[in-house]
């Protein structure tokens, strides 16, 4: 065909790893490139995996990528179902096919059984290889064992010779034949394994160009066995390298699992963690981009249509990529000094309202001025941290216990001090806006003989329970009168105050 046609093939077993979103990146980018099909495509077989909501995030998440697809879910294609478990008719049928020319057979051992055979193995002190019954089952055999309530299985027969794989990436691969086993393409329950599905989906679907994970390397001689048992054209593979943490450990989910058994707080891992934790999609596209891929140059900040432009196979490294996190961080600070205002207004929405927070209640106007007013925040996380108490009732403003120990109690309550005086003055102020605050406070600091920071660190305190948060004119302005006065007289009330489990009342 003269199409490109490339697929992303997720299984909704889970949510949408950094690594799945890389693989699918490079795919739609060389989709764009050439002007051809970038197909979503759902391995759904493995029923007793699924996670219940994994399949909306992944649609959602891929479309928070800008990752849009051709054709699959929710896109009409000539080639459809787009989900594995709607094309079981299909399955079944190649499988015949297969039986009826002796390259598949039917076989009917227990799990027990095979559990026997791989301990065995282990106690040779050998590599466990399922040996291919001789003289095979005949399909009689195999039909009258299904009859009388056995499991049986499909199992491919693979051919006596050896293997390579021409992999656009790795250069030619070869397996040896006494590394490869018959497997199974058909399941007791007559559901594929992944490794006949995924075969038989290609084909047709018409996929000419498979890139994804190294990880895959060695299921594909399986695949290229049964395309040509079946006679199905064998597309062109790329293997992606691996993604490490710095490390240099396999980037994994269970890492989350892994920091929660550590009391630790867990590392974005899903691309759905991320968005979560405030990044934008930009960023984290540009900082996958280079994950085992380079340019050629010395350029880090790039955008969708310049990968489009630059993307090629041939300048994807074979070696594993670091995933380096600090740099990610980088990435989105730069990112979000970078995209227009309307952009970066659309993408705090999606972060406040995927992170659930009580920001999202205000409107554009506010939101821009939040934005406006935390330029430089490397992730919309921090701007909420930073402005969040702000917008939140005087009940739900929590006092750090460091922040009054240091900022308000020291020398003999100073800051307290520096409260009682300036609450007067700040009853006065009219009217009430940046302009005018930012003078009154610095006004104050003058006649008291104080630095500024000695008045506005009290107030922060007062105000938000932290030491961080916008100019202190600007907090001021943002709380308004009436919730400032407020919350320095509650704050004044607490001068003294038994502390009850380490905090401030």
């Amino acid at each position: 065909m003269s199409q490109v046609r490339v697929r992303f093939a997720p299984s909704p077993t889970g949510y949408l790893h950094v690594g799945g979103a890389r693989t699918a990146l490079f795919n739609w980018l060389i989709a764009r490139q050439s002007g051809g099909a970038f197909i979503l495509r759902i391995e759904d077989t493995d029923r007793s995996r699924h996670v219940q909501d994994s399949l909306p995030k992944i649609v959602d998440d891929m479309r928070w990528l800008g990752l849009q697809w051709d054709e699959g879910p929710q896109v009409d294609g000539p080639y459809g179902p787009y989900f594995q478990s709607e094309r079981l008719d299909a399955y079944t049928r190649d499988a015949q096919q297969l039986l009826d020319r002796g390259a598949a057979y039917y076989t009917w051992e227990t799990s027990e059984e095979l559990e026997a055979l791989r301990s065995a193995a282990a106690a040779a002190k050998r590599p466990y290889k399922y040996r291919r019954p001789d003289p095979l089952p005949t399909v009689e055999q195999g039909l009258a064992a299904r009859a009388a309530g056995k499991a049986v299985v499909v199992r491919f027969k693979m051919p006596d010779s050896d293997i390579t794989v021409h992999d656009q990436i790795l250069g030619d691969v070869e397996l040896k034949r006494d590394e490869l086993e018959d497997f199974v393409i058909l399941k007791s329950d007559g559901w594929p394994t992944y490794h006949f599905a995924v075969v038989v989906d290609d084909h047709e679907m018409k996929v000419t160009h498979v890139l994804r994970g190294q990880e895959h390397l060695m299921n594909t001689p399986k695949h290229i066995a049964l395309q040509q048992a079946l006679g199905f054209a064998t597309p062109a593979y790329a293997h992606l390298p691996i993604i490490c943490n710095m490390d240099g450990s396999k980037m994994s989910k269970r890492d989350k699992e892994r920091d929660l058994a550590k009391g630790l707080k867990p590392r974005e891992i899903d691309v759905h963690d991320f968005r979560v934790a405030g990044y934008l999609p930009e960023a984290l596209i540009n900082f996958i981009a280079l994950l085992g891929w380079s340019p050629g140059d010395d350029r880090e900040i790039l955008s969708r249509d310049e990968l489009i432009q630059l993307y090629s196979v041939e300048r994807v490294g074979k070696t594993s990529a670091k995933f380096d996190r600090d740099k990610l961080l980088d990435f989105n600070t730069k990112w979000a000094a970078r995209v227009s205002p309307e952009r970066l207004l659309e993408a705090f929405k999606d972060y406040l309202a995927v992170a659930q927070s009580p920001l999202a209640a205000l409107d554009d106007r506010m939101l821009g001025r939040v934005l406006d007013v935390c330029k430089g925040f490397r992730t919309f996380a921090d701007v909420e941290q930073k402005v969040g108490a702000l917008f939140a009732t005087d009940a739900a403003v929590q006092y750090e216990p460091d922040a009054v120990k240091k900022v308000l109690e020291k020398k003999d309550g100073a800051g307290y001090s520096v409260l009682e005086r300036l609450l007067p003055m700040l009853e006065q102020i009219e009217p009430w806006s940046v302009e005018s605050l930012d003078a009154a406070v610095k006004q104050f600091a003058e006649q008291h003989g104080v630095k500024l920071g000695d008045v506005a660190q009290p107030l922060r305190v007062a105000l938000t329970g932290r030491t961080i948060s916008p100019t202190i004119a600007e907090t001021l302005d943002l709380l308004g009168r009436q919730a400032t006065l407020a919350r320095i007289r509650r704050c004044l009330g607490f001068r003294g105050a038994a502390r009850v489990d380490g905090q401030v009342p």
